[in-house]
């Protein structure tokens, strides 16, 4: 039976997608794998290395079919390295004048990191696309809501107005700013990795570097200048931008769940029936992606510390920390895949009420508008005595039950220099939102610079 999430047929969709299963799952690893040793053989054919014809006869025998996974299995828990028993099964099925080249000059982490480098290639892929379709969403969010007003919150707490348009510009601008990180994580990240024992190339002699170039060329990777079995920066790089990106869809799952509360209800998750009840309280809406995306979000930050695990690696090939790797990596990309799959759609038809965000920026009688009324005193009074008037006057509508306005006109110090009309329009939310529209309009600009349609 499956003991993991990623592995339950029942829980699996929750966490993860699965096309990026089908990247990280034992075929696509041994195929990956495979793909190493056919393309290390054409390599050192094209050099001079091994004959044209042992090269295509390790070609056609690298195929996931001819292994048997019971056998290797079994002596992989004999020789306790995963690539010997597929070495052993490869030589087995080429001939014998092409068999004695198989695995040539190499070492079982050259194979183990260009087949995850393989894989990682396919997943970001997959995460690029549904990071821009994600983009998309927010896009949409940012344009349709530029100007529809709602409190701004600080310490949870209604704090000064905004528009649910700016707020969704934030989401988007460090979105754009993960999608323009990935060009340079892809030419750092998918570099080849064949250096033999001790990473010097020593049993190629002086065409070790030619057939490496020839391996990367073939595979579509890097030629790194050097070999890196024990510089592993750039996966645990990998992993801190897929945390990166979860970080963001954490926040927002986090923003829509707590505006989905009773009290506020500015959001809710698309209505799907059946989709967000409870087994106790039938008028229950829950949010349903949420949840996942802000569990996902969370593991995906705790991943980041053990991918800098990998860091530490004795002399020229470590102990432990590559163990650690093979978990985190694929682990990192399933739940960044995951968390992607649920905030997508939710984004797509994220229920706006903007009516209800008006009545939540009146509900305090004003009480929201004290900084607009603060600036509009200062010509006058200086800005520390405007703040000392409208405090005083935002606690006593407190204290009273009243509203800022009434408090304001029936203190002097605030009528001998407004009249009522310049208080009105201080207290309107609508005219107090700065710069927020011009603020969304250069975010989607960016936007539509990097070829989303605005």
């Amino acid at each position: 039976m499956p003991a993991t999430l990623f592995d339950s047929p029942y829980y699996r969709d929750e966490f993860s997608t699965a096309a990026m299963r089908a990247v990280f799952d034992d075929t696509a690893r041994f195929a990956s794998w495979l793909a190493f040793e056919a393309a290390l053989a054409r390599a050192q054919a094209a050099v001079g290395v091994i004959p044209a014809d042992a090269a295509q006869a390790i070609t056609d025998a690298a195929r996931v079919d001819v292994l048997d996974p019971v056998s290797m299995q079994a002596h992989f828990a004999k020789a306790g390295f995963p690539i010997i028993p597929l070495v052993k099964q490869l030589t087995a099925a080429c001939p014998p004048d092409a068999a004695r080249y198989v695995h040539l000059g190499a070492t079982t982490q050259d194979v183990l990191d260009t087949g995850l480098v393989l894989q990682m290639r396919d997943g970001l892929a997959l995460i690029a696309a549904e990071l821009d379709a994600t983009i998309a969403a927010l896009v949409a969010l940012a344009y349709r809501h530029r100007d529809t007003p709602m409190a701004g919150r600080t310490f949870q707490q209604h704090a000064a107005p905004i528009t649910f348009g700016h707020k969704a510009a934030i989401w988007l601008d460090e979105a754009l700013r993960h999608r323009a990180r990935l060009p340079a994580l892809r030419d750092r990240l998918l570099a080849v990795q064949f250096g033999g024992a001790v990473g010097t190339l020593a049993p190629l002699g002086d065409t070790g570097m030619d057939v490496r170039a020839a391996l990367a060329a073939d595979l579509g990777l890097r030629d790194p200048d050097i070999t890196w079995h024990t510089g592993r920066d750039t996966w645990a790089e990998a992993v801190f931008w897929l945390a990166l990106v979860g970080g963001l869809l954490g926040r927002i799952g986090t923003e829509v769940a707590m505006l989905m509360r009773t009290e506020v209800a500015e959001l809710r998750e698309p209505y799907v029936p059946g989709r967000g009840g409870s087994s106790a309280m039938p008028q229950k809406r829950n949010p349903v992606a949420c949840p996942q995306i802000i569990a996902i979000a969370t593991r995906l930050r705790a991943l980041v510390a053990q991918a800098m695990e990998g860091q530490m690696q004795e002399h020229e090939r470590g102990i432990g920390a590559l163990a650690v790797e093979t978990m985190v990596l694929p682990e990192a990309f399933l739940l960044a895949s995951g968390a992607l799959m649920h905030a997508r759609p939710m984004l797509e038809g994220l229920d706006v009420d903007a009516a209800r965000m008006r009545v939540n920026l009146d509900m305090g009688g004003g009480l929201i508008m004290s900084e607009a009324v603060m600036a509009g005193l200062t010509p006058h009074l200086g800005r520390g005595v405007a703040h000392e008037v409208v405090t005083r006057a935002a606690a006593a509508a407190v204290d009273q039950g009243t509203d800022l306005r009434g408090q304001l006109l029936a203190d002097p110090a605030v009528t001998a220099h407004l009249d009522a009309a310049a208080i009105d329009r201080m207290l309107d939310p609508v005219r107090y939102t700065g710069t927020a529209g011009a603020m969304v309009d250069a975010v989607l600009a960016r936007a539509e610079a990097a070829g989303f349609a605005v």
